[in-house]
């Protein structure tokens, strides 16, 4: 348990913080969600409009500290492989 007034607020900033970065982490998950789903029922106008949707959330999560620039990256590399290949 925190006991100085510097580690007690560090505790409180850190319990924000990750409601913050939850909210982030999950919004971004949904955009993915979105993507895939549009992958799977084979609609190609649906999958890149996802598809260019995720992408600004996907560098705005890694601007924000939520992933690493090569996790996006590679996220959407494989997406955007995998919209292509249905054409």
């Amino acid at each position: 348990m925190a006991n100085s007034p510097q580690a007690k607020k560090r505790a409180r900033q850190n319990a924000r913080r990750l409601e913050v970065n939850k909210a982030r982490r999950s919004r971004i998950r949904t955009f993915l969600r979105n993507v895939e789903e549009a992958i799977e029922s084979g609609d190609k106008v649906v999958a890149a409009a996802a598809l260019k949707a995720v992408q600004p959330e996907l560098m705005r999560g890694v601007s924000k500290g939520i992933y690493h620039k090569n996790t996006a990256a590679r996220k959407m590399s494989r997406l955007s492989a995998r919209a292509k290949a249905m054409a």
